[in-house]
């Protein structure tokens, strides 16, 4: 038979403080066995210890506690596996992002001053077919990934061909202020078919100063930081929307990148 332990013995048993088992009891997520009606005092039995336990590790994975509690309410298995594995890929993601900053952390301690290749480049007008919208910035990668799969379904819904890699316009806002205007395109000659939030534009001329940045999204950082201040020592940059065309693959955002960063300038000679 299950003994009756003081929230005290239970806290020891269960190695969860007596202000996480109170907290755990708010949420619905751990309720006692047994609450005294003339003192409120909070009472638990030996068979809840494993409940304890199997919350105590989630939360040291970090699960949240909505997805413990759907966890311990479901008696259906493929829903608790599918539940657990979405976290535990969460946390792979986590953790290959954690990889990339100390790995990108480790070069800037011992950086190993190599100049930067830029390139001067005057960019015609383009068409293209192109998601725009206002972006807040941590939402900026999910919106980027699904516009990409988006625009390539409606090329290939009309058998339209890529005439170029794809490509983005990010208005200084979206850095600065953490919200601003995004645009991702795929060049296409095509001037009928898009469908959706899908349109087709003409991306404007420029002219563009161009570097190539290799590695992953933890480490463009460094190639925007230097190719902004090689502009900006010579006195070139001018305002507009910085330009990214994916040379790639840009669907997984932790794989290697080969993509070319594009600062707008100012050029007064063709060299």
């Amino acid at each position: 038979m299950p003994a009756q332990l003081t929230i005290g013995e239970f806290s020891v048993m269960s190695q969860l403080s007596k202000k996480a088992l109170r907290h755990y009891h708010e949420l619905g997520l751990l309720e006692p066995a047994h609450i005294d009606a003339f003192n409120g005092y909070r009472h638990y039995d030996t068979g809840q210890l494993r409940t304890a336990q199997i919350i105590r590790r989630f939360r040291t994975l970090g699960m949240s506690v909505p997805d413990i509690r759907a966890v311990l309410a479901t008696d259906d298995v493929d829903r608790r596996n599918q539940i657990i594995g979405a976290h535990l890929r969460r946390m792979e993601t986590h953790l290959q992002e954690t990889r990339e900053a100390v790995g990108s952390l480790r070069e800037l301690l011992e950086p190993t001053g190599r100049p930067i290749g830029v390139e001067f480049r005057s960019v015609p007008a383009t068409r293209a077919w192109a998601i725009t919208v206002t972006v807040a910035t941590p939402d900026f990668g999910d919106w980027y990934q699904g516009a990409l799969r988006e625009i390539r379904s409606a090329l290939n819904a009309g058998r339209h061909t890529p005439s170029g890699p794809a490509g983005g316009l990010y208005a200084p806002e979206l850095f600065g202020d953490e919200i601003g205007e995004a645009t991702v395109f795929i060049p296409s000659s095509a001037t009928s078919g898009a469908t959706g939030r899908v349109t087709i534009v003409e991306i404007p001329e420029a002219e563009l100063a161009v570097t190539v940045h290799r590695g992953t999204h933890a480490d463009v950082d460094r190639t925007y930081g230097a190719l902004g201040s090689y502009v900006a020592e010579r006195l070139l940059s001018v305002d507009g929307p910085v330009r990214e065309n994916y040379l790639a693959p840009e669907d997984d955002p932790h794989g290697e990148l080969l993509t070319e960063i594009c600062w707008p300038i100012f050029r007064t000679t063709t060299r």
